[in-house]
């Protein structure tokens, strides 16, 4: 069982964990009930993180985090006249789906 990243927070270590999963890695979550106690110890020992429970699967895991983390955003001019921003792949302004690329 190795670490393989600490997060800033439950919530971005949870999503993590979860794509993770859907990728068939076996992680887990450790140190998620120690936000309770932020103050009480250094802050980074309170994050929480990310660990691969099978050794063999770290180098997998480690590419697939990193993918990740580092998703393209997109900008986009949607067909109403809104530019949308980001990871959205729908129009905050009329609902349009983003355009598929050529």
């Amino acid at each position: 069982m190795r670490r393989l990243a600490q997060a800033p927070n439950l919530s971005i270590a949870t999503l993590w964990a979860h794509a993770l999963r859907e990728e068939g890695l076996d992680v887990s979550v450790q140190r998620e009930y120690l936000g309770a106690v932020v103050g009480q110890l250094p802050p980074d020992q309170c994050l929480p993180e990310v660990w691969i429970e099978d050794d063999d699967q770290f180098d997998a895991a480690t590419r697939a985090l990193r993918e990740l983390q580092n998703r393209p955003q997109r900008r986009w001019h949607c067909s109403c006249g809104e530019l949308v921003e980001g990871g959205f792949e729908q129009c905050w302004q009329c609902g349009a789906m983003m355009p598929t690329l050529p």
